[in-house]
């Protein structure tokens, strides 16, 4: 009877030592699992902390450019504004010169227009012929009709003629015109 005890522990027995065997076996392959799998997490936790330093260097210098653009975009606008100032400054100097310059050529035209007025006829008409005829217009043309006809009057006839032609059109009278 003890053998039949025995003999039916024993397949138990063989079992038991048999599934102890694969689990002592299965424990070994997880921890070589672990192992594997830790040494992955610690590859893949410094990959990440390496990207993370990566990330944050690019994102400096994203933000040093960005401040570096932005410096230089005041640079910019701000000569822009002193440009666009002193383009205002220079066009009302402009104007100011234009207006001058025409009170200038006004005064001048007046003054010659004065002292033809007061000159004799015969006077007035010998300078106009030597004259280059746009010029001679041009002085005539500020005079008074009944002077002009009086000048005119004493003038050479050809050069009259010619004058009178300027007189027509109106000034400006033309430089390019022959003497």
């Amino acid at each position: 009877m003890n053998y039949l005890i025995i003999l039916m522990l024993l397949p138990g027995a063989l079992l038991h030592a048999k599934d102890s065997q694969k689990l002592v076996d299965c424990n070994a392959v997880f921890e070589q699992r672990k192992g594997e799998i830790l040494r992955e997490l610690d590859r893949l936790d410094e990959a990440q902390q390496g990207f993370e330093l990566y990330k944050e260097a690019q994102l400096d210098l994203i933000a040093k450019k960005e401040r570096k653009l932005s410096e230089k975009l005041s640079e910019v606008n701000a000569t822009l504004q002193k440009v666009t100032a002193t383009k205002k400054e220079i066009l009302e100097l402009y104007e100011k010169n234009k207006k001058l310059l025409e009170e200038i050529k006004k005064a001048k035209d007046d003054k010659i227009t004065a002292s033809y007025l007061k000159m004799k006829d015969s006077k007035a008409a010998a300078i106009l012929d030597a004259m280059p005829r746009p010029e001679a217009a041009k002085i005539l043309f500020n005079l008074t009709p009944k002077k002009i006809a009086k000048v005119m009057a004493k003038m050479d006839p050809d050069i009259a003629s010619k004058v009178t032609e300027l007189l027509t059109q109106g000034p400006p009278f033309d430089s390019n015109s022959t003497k």
